[in-house]
């Protein structure tokens, strides 16, 4: 008796020492993560804000589809923050004003006139606004691996009938237990055996919060335990408003595709897209209800359901006191009053991709997913909605069977800044990134880092310059001789440079790259941003090499900034979860290439749009609006390809297979289309004119580049660096001697006589 008393007195102290090690470790547990736990916050993304001004380039419709995605809603006569009315092109705005790194914008009611696709007139109290800023669309999160995303509020921020309505259901003697009840337990166990059916859990909001932050959901007496022995520890440790606080910031209350809901904040702007502390009863009853179960109980998927729960929730704080018995009839007869407003968030995942790969150059995932910071990017929504719609009115068009892909990437070139990406055909699926990832061939699209090349060196090259568009076959040791062909299989002879580059002749930009030499070209693409994928082989002339959509938009930024390398950006700002600024993307630049050869590669470019292989985008564009660009197609259509700019814009297009098959389509018949459709629809500018020092015009003959008159048989008033016009002359003297820049703007558009 005495040696089984030992046994017993020794493994009830085994298990003593076990279980008080397991609640120290427990406790370990808690105070080391909790706190950080409860601030854990995804990072958000914000779109650029909407700048308004007298004079602004913005659509009332583009401007209505801003508002709509940023959640306002439509009313008579605005009289609350996030409301609008309009009556044409009339705007009667309450903005809800919006913290931006460094300074606020204050929530005020404005009216907002537009006119000839610009604003009219901006006013607010009666006086005129010089510039006002609308909040920023969020356009989505970097979450954890989990897809958990929240937004904090503090205790005396959530209504005091949500905080007492929240008690009175899930957990009426909050204040006076120890993170257990056992009255709790007992009234959840009398329920249950009267329905016949678990219908109440017991738990405390501590149990909940102990399992929501440290524990898994399933239903075993060990994990009961040990979520008791927790809530008791965090009692221990943590005041009941805070963990009160941490339970309103953390409770799951739905899901938006791989993004989770948590927190009444994040939940209230989801489904009602107001902040919290703006909301009625019966919303907050709604939301209540939905902790039992929310997907069960989910408003927009069983509407029916969530308003008897809700009622359900209104009659228990109707009956503990929370509010009258009158108040719950009113807000029982309340409907549901959800956001039906088009949500945009998680909608743009490529875009968000290169939002990601910026971020991850300079911060932890850990960080991104965990830190609260605020990125304020360059997207523009109005941009990236007409991108998409172009892309499928032209590609239903192109391809009815949905096997072709597309990519797109645009920019501001003016700033480098990434305004509008496109990862695929399906804008909305968030899989292989094609603007990214996608490396192909550029066929014809290389081709302008050929020509500048040569036009660095005006001693020997000029627009004027003849070329030799004949056949020829370069011969490299190990391999198969290269033997070029133009896209019509004829060869043109002799051929000015600027005319090889507008119709896109291949034999001549050849024989063109082949005498620079492949240094200088592979150089030159460089100096324009072009540095991986890139061939020295013979091949490279017409575009052999592997290069994603966004590569050719560094190369074209490049070009239409006048030969500044600029590196493409989509991050502006990024403040901590203070508002406190951490870091700013400032516009950065270096000349990589002369000015004045830049300014001549520009009119070769105008001249392939006006007369060459991108003349079927004055379909789309008029005859007045002037855009230089380059077509490109890979060997038996693999790829088409278009890169162009006007004003205001930069837009890279590319049209191909995943399975790299042929498209039956050229740069022309394809991208080129999808290019002219967006641009026609979002360019504000034409491409304008600034002859740089350095630069003067003269009038040549096209056909042979020689000096003329004006007036004389095919005279062209061609640009020129100074000191690089041709040696020879015609015959024909013209009507007078050219009158310079008056001249030059006459036939600017062309350049014929």
């Amino acid at each position: 008796m005495f040696r089984t008393s030992h046994l017993f007195l020794k493994l009830s102290l085994f298990f003593a020492v076990i279980g008080g090690l397991f609640v120290i470790y427990l406790d370990a547990r808690i105070t080391a993560t909790f706190s950080d736990k409860m601030w854990d916050l995804p990072a958000r993304v914000y779109a650029r804000p909407l700048e308004l001004f007298e004079g602004a380039p913005v659509k009332a419709d583009d401007f209505a589809y801003e508002l709509r995605v940023l959640g306002y809603r439509a009313v008579n006569s605005p009289r609350n923050p996030g409301e609008f009315s309009r009556y044409r092109d009339r705007f009667d705005l309450y903005t809800r004003g919006f913290d931006f790194p460094g300074e606020r914008e204050a929530s005020r009611r404005v009216l907002i006139e537009f006119a000839d696709r610009r604003v009219q007139r901006l006013s607010a109290a009666g006086s005129g606004v010089d510039l006002m800023r609308l909040d920023p669309v969020h356009i989505g999160g970097i979450y954890p691996q989990h897809g958990e995303d929240r937004a904090l509020v503090r205790l005396n921020e959530v209504p005091e009938t949500l905080t007492l309505g929240l008690m009175a259901v899930e957990d009426r003697d909050f204040y006076q237990h120890w993170g257990f009840s056992i009255t709790g337990i007992a009234r959840a166990a009398w329920s249950n055996l009267r329905s016949g059916r678990v219908v109440a859990g017991g738990s405390t909001i501590s149990q909940q919060l102990v399992k929501n932050y440290y524990l898994t959901s399933e239903r075993t007496i060990v994990r009961k335990l040990v979520e008791v022995v927790m809530a008791v520890l965090l009692e221990l440790h943590y005041d009941k408003d805070q963990i009160l606080e941490s339970y309103i910031n953390e409770i799951y209350l739905g899901q938006e595709g791989r993004r989770s809901v948590h927190g009444f904040e994040l939940a209230s702007q989801h489904y009602f897209d107001a902040p919290l502390a703006t909301l009625g009863l019966a919303q907050q009853a709604l939301l209540i209800g939905m902790i039992k179960g929310p997907s069960l109980y989910n408003p927009e998927r069983n509407p029916e359901r969530s308003i008897e729960r809700r009622n359900v929730v209104l009659g228990v704080m109707a009956e503990q006191g929370v509010i009258s018995v009158e108040q719950a009839a009113v807000a029982k007869a309340m409907p549901l009053g959800l956001n039906r407003q088009h949500s945009i968030r998680g909608s743009f995942p490529a875009f968000l991709d290169l939002v990601r790969r910026q971020l991850r150059r300079e911060y932890r995932d850990e960080d991104l997913a965990t830190r609260g910071l605020s990125i304020f990017t360059s997207f523009d929504p109005v941009l990236q909605r007409q991108l998409e719609r172009s892309t499928i009115a032209v590609m239903d068009q192109l391809d009815s069977s949905g096997e072709l892909q597309s990519a797109a990437v645009v920019t501001r070139f003016d700033t480098g800044e990434v305004a509008a990406l496109l990862g695929g055909r399906r804008a909305k699926f968030a899989g292989f990134n094609r603007a990214l990832d996608a490396r192909r061939p550029a066929g014809s699209l290389l081709k302008p880092a050929v020509y500048l090349a040569a036009l660095e060196k005006p001693a020997q090259y000029s627009l004027a310059t003849e070329l030799s568009d004949t056949p020829l076959t370069v011969k490299t040791p190990g391999s198969t001789p290269w033997q070029p062909q133009n896209f019509d299989r004829r060869s043109h002879g002799s051929v000015t440079l600027y005319e090889a580059l507008a119709k896109s002749y291949n034999l001549a930009s050849a024989r063109l790259g082949m005498t620079l030499g492949l240094a200088d070209v592979t150089d030159m693409l460089a100096r324009l941003g072009v540095e991986k994928g890139v061939p020295a082989v013979p091949a490279l002339l017409l575009g052999a090499g592997e290069y994603a959509p966004i590569d050719m938009a560094v190369m074209y930024q490049s070009i239409a900034a006048g030969g500044f390398r600029m590196p493409l950006r989509s991050i502006r700002d990024i403040v901590d979860a203070n508002g406190e600024p951490l870091r700013r993307y400032p516009l950065e630049y270096d000349r990589t290439a002369s000015l004045q050869s830049v300014h001549l590669l520009h009119y070769a470019l105008r001249a392939v749009m006006r007369e060459g292989t991108g003349q079927g985008a004055y379909r789309y564009l008029g005859e007045g609006f002037d855009v230089a660009g380059k077509t490109g197609t890979t060997n038996e259509g693999r790829d088409s390809w278009f890169a162009g700019f006007s004003g205001d814009l930069l837009a890279v297009i590319w049209i191909g297979r995943d399975d790299n098959g042929s498209t039956r389509l050229t740069g022309s018949s394809g991208a080129l289309k999808v290019w002219a459709h967006f641009m026609s629809r979002s360019s504000r500018q034409p491409l304008a004119y600034r002859m740089p020092d350095g630069v003067e015009p003269h009038w040549v003959d096209e056909r042979n580049g020689f000096l003329t008159g004006k007036g004389c048989p095919r005279a062209r008033l061609l640009p020129f660096i100074k000191g690089s016009e041709p040696d020879s002359r015609t015959d024909c003297a013209g009507a007078q001697k050219n009158n310079g820049i008056r001249d030059w703007f006459d036939t600017l558009f062309g350049g014929k006589d």
